[in-house]
């Protein structure tokens, strides 16, 4: 008669049978992973979207600002304002030229690359002058 090979007493942890609970934990703990990549991945992905359009609003406000400019210097001979103050004195603008994050355009006359010309940035987000996260 055969023999019939009982049951090993010992178990590894990856032989033990877990039940029901066990594989609801893991189940939970699986769904927690995901749900905060998830919520780390839009969030990622919101923030980089708030940066393009604040970029974005900013060279609007450059491009209405060279506008401005422009329209200063035909009527003065060529001529730049000392400060982007001047323009709001003089009727040219509104209000002062701000850029998304609340601080005013940098103007720069003459301009770095054209001499005759003029240049108007942003700091950009970090605000330091010149930065490499600067808007022109």
């Amino acid at each position: 008669m055969a023999r019939r090979r009982s049951e090993p007493k010992v178990f590894f942890a990856w032989e033990r049978k877990r039940g029901f609970l066990g594989a609801l934990a893991r189940a939970r703990v699986r769904q927690v992973l995901l749900v905060g990549g998830a919520v780390a991945f839009i969030a990622l992905l919101r923030h980089r979207e708030e940066r393009a359009s604040a970029i974005r609003a900013t060279r609007v406000t450059i491009t209405t600002a060279d506008r401005q400019m422009a329209a200063y210097r035909s009527d003065h001979a060529g001529a730049c304002p000392k400060a982007l103050p001047e323009l709001v004195a003089t009727g040219y603008a509104r209000d002062l030229p701000l850029d998304a994050w609340g601080r005013p355009l940098r103007l720069t006359c003459p301009g770095r690359r054209d001499p005759l010309g003029f240049d108007l940035s942003s700091d950009g987000p970090d605000g330091l002058p010149g930065g490499l996260d600067r808007v022109e």
